[in-house]
């Protein structure tokens, strides 16, 4: 899965939840759970896309561990929803899936980017001995 497509579904995450929070039961108790659910979720895409831009591989990694919490976080007030009565689990199923594989993606990135940090630096250590021989 490349960038795009990331970038493509963590935004149709975002207005899935925004469509959900508008058709909750207006209580206290829902809206503040929606107005929280609504930050992390749409903070999800915003930061993915920073992460895109990010200006070194630490940027990157530092970003995407963003990515990483906010997900988890819309998990949590997914199932706070749930677990509340606000609404049914079959309502939000595939919302809750897709936010738990968003984590798994932002995870497997960090990974991925810690890893090839670790294979790169033997291989500058190594370039710049050969440059100071020379």
């Amino acid at each position: 899965m490349n960038a795009d497509e990331i970038k493509k579904r963590t935004k149709a995450f975002a207005l899935q939840i925004i469509r959900l929070a508008d058709d909750l039961p207006k209580s206290r108790s829902a809206n503040v759970i929606a107005n929280q659910l609504m930050r992390s979720a749409t903070s999800v895409g915003a930061n993915y896309r920073s992460a895109c831009r990010a200006r070194s591989r630490a940027d990157f990694i530092a970003k995407m561990g963003i990515v990483e919490e906010e997900a988890d976080e819309s998990v949590y007030w997914i199932e706070l929803l749930v677990d509340s009565g606000s609404v049914g689990d079959d309502q939000v199923s595939a919302m809750l899936a897709e936010a738990r594989e968003i984590v798994s993606i932002a995870v497997s990135s960090i990974k991925t980017a810690r890893r090839n940090a670790v294979a790169e630096k033997p291989r500058q250590s190594t370039t710049r001995n050969q440059q100071s021989a020379l």
